[in-house]
């Protein structure tokens, strides 16, 4: 590129830059509904509660069809108000879908709330707006760009701020129940994309747990960081027009989405009604919710008051004897390491399962975390990497969908001694511990937490390469593939450029924006 053009560019980024956020405007703070006790949903769930008085219910939703229809169910299901709060809002199937009930929802009635991180809004205000309009609804946005159409002015003006974003994840129907974990909403989410399936977990969650979600909702949708999305358009309103084609458009995509296989497949899971939420194989017992304040925003450094890590950091502490982590970004950086290596030399064994470099939808990340596999492999640490296989070939998939091409891990979850689980949008690496804002949930379950630790052994070697070390020191990868074991000197199924680049970038890159 000329220098002059560079010059050009910079420029008017810089010009674009000078916009501000809006600073006159209505920003009226509302809260969960608390009175929702006669609703459809709770009288559902009143049994389960009156037999496990005290005690929070999880079920692990780890299946992409079961984690999509389980958010239909409780939209279709609400009464009196639903509470969204996402960083990842696409523009496709799941996402279109998931816009049109929560509209049919506020048509009757519910009072919608819906908070997005304004990171990817880009391009989406048209319709954002169409979705805002409806009296019921209402969207408000973490953190956002002062520029709508020009953000690269905030990201060279304004870096330090519009770098941090809020990445928690959860959707709640009437103060009764809740989902949370690592699933944005799109269709490689849910297992509905052709060419690439993100291999997650969320959890629904019922009882007193769900008011603590509901006050981590209100807290953002309250915060001085989130602006109502009118904020940038006052003056301006949709028009009934453009609504009513929206509308239109919405109930025409719906239509023609019922006839996709994603939809058969939807329709054939067993998770197909609200009394069955009852029904569900709920693991009873004690929990605590985790999660960042949105004043982390502007925090400079971590501390227990503001930041999740650090109750994290407490409950890995009182691990007795087996930890298992699965993070698709997992930068341990040298401090973790170094604890984590601690942790076996006082009897933990420990597992982790992070993405390969050919599975990492961001090589960058990898560019950090390949740093310190060859110090957790010696001092003992188990260290697998995620495969990037179709994720339609597994076994014991339960519709014909035949789903994506490619698969990656993005599950953030953990396993404590057998008996407890985390669960949430935390990932193990610096940006989720000092930039991003998260959510997640520790609740105790010895079935699932055993389960977890049973299909880590049984599993992790054909979902994934186990790294080792040889003789020399230097890394291999082993896997099993159709019963027989296979090995690998280099990075699996990376191409020369990849893994070129890669390793050069972890020589430059600095782990704190990772």
């Amino acid at each position: 590129m000329k220098p002059a053009l560079v010059v050009c560019y910079v420029t008017l980024a810089l010009l674009a830059g000078c916009a501000s956020l809006p600073q006159d405007f209505e920003r009226p703070s509302s809260y969960a509904m608390a009175e929702t006790g006669d609703t459809r949903l709770a009288r559902s769930i009143a049994p389960l509660l009156a037999r496990h008085p005290g005690d929070s219910g999880f079920y692990p939703l780890g299946e992409g069809l079961d984690a999509f229809y389980a958010r239909i169910a409780l939209v279709q299901a609400a009464e009196r108000s639903l509470d969204l709060q996402y960083y990842i809002w696409r523009d496709d199937l799941t996402g279109r879908v998931l816009y049109n009930q929560l509209l049919a929802a506020a048509d009757r009635g519910v009072r919608v709330r819906i908070l997005l991180d304004d990171l990817d809004t880009a391009g989406k205000d048209a319709m954002l707006r169409a979705v805002d309009a409806h009296p019921n609804v209402e969207v408000r946005l973490f953190n956002p760009f002062a520029n709508r159409s020009a953000r690269l002015g905030d990201f060279v003006t304004d870096t330090r701020r519009v770098n941090r974003r809020m990445h928690n994840k959860s959707l709640t129907a009437d103060n009764q129940a809740t989902i949370l974990g690592g699933r944005n909403i799109g269709d490689e989410y849910f297992d509905a994309a052709a060419d690439v399936g993100f291999r997650d977990m969320d959890v629904l969650a019922v009882g007193p747990v769900v008011a603590e979600v509901s006050e981590a909702f209100d807290l953002y949708w309250n915060s001085q960081w989130v602006y109502p999305l009118r904020a940038f358009f006052q003056g301006e309103t949709a028009s009934a027009e453009q609504v009513a084609a929206f509308r239109k458009a919405s109930d025409e995509y719906l239509a023609s989405a019922e006839s996709t296989a994603y939809a058969d497949a939807v329709r054939a899971i067993q998770l197909d009604s609200l009394q069955q939420i009852a029904e569900l194989g709920f693991s009873w017992g004690r929990w605590k919710l985790v999660y960042d304040q949105p004043a982390k925003v502007d925090a400079r450094e971590v501390k227990a008051a503001t930041h999740l890590a650090p109750a994290l950091k407490e409950v890995i502490d009182g691990t007795g004897s087996e930890l298992i982590i699965v993070s698709p970004y997992f930068v341990p950086g040298p401090d973790f390491t170094r604890y984590l290596v601690g942790l076996e030399q006082r009897g933990v064994r420990v597992r982790i399962m992070t993405n390969s470099l050919a599975a990492n939808d961001v090589p960058l990340v990898h560019a950090g975390y390949m740093r310190y596999r060859k110090a957790l492999l010696e001092g003992g640490v188990e260290l697998y990497e995620f495969k990037p296989v179709s994720a339609g070939a597994d076994e014991g998939r339960r519709s014909g969908w035949r789903g994506s091409s490619r698969a990656s891990l993005h599950g953030k979850f953990l396993g404590f001694d057998q008996r407890y689980l985390f669960v949430g949008s935390f990932n193990l690496d610096g940006r989720s511990v000092a930039l991003n804002t998260e959510l997640g949930v520790f609740f105790e379950s010895p079935e699932y937490a055993q389960a977890l630790s049973r299909g880590f052994d049984e599993n992790a070697i054909r979902q994934g390469y186990r790294v080792l070390l040889d003789d020399r020191g230097n890394l291999y990868w082993v896997t099993v593939e159709k019963g027989e074991q296979v090995h690998f000197d280099k990075e699996p199924q990376a191409g020369y450029w990849l893994r070129f680049s890669t390793a050069v970038m972890s020589l430059l890159v600095p782990e704190s924006q990772l």
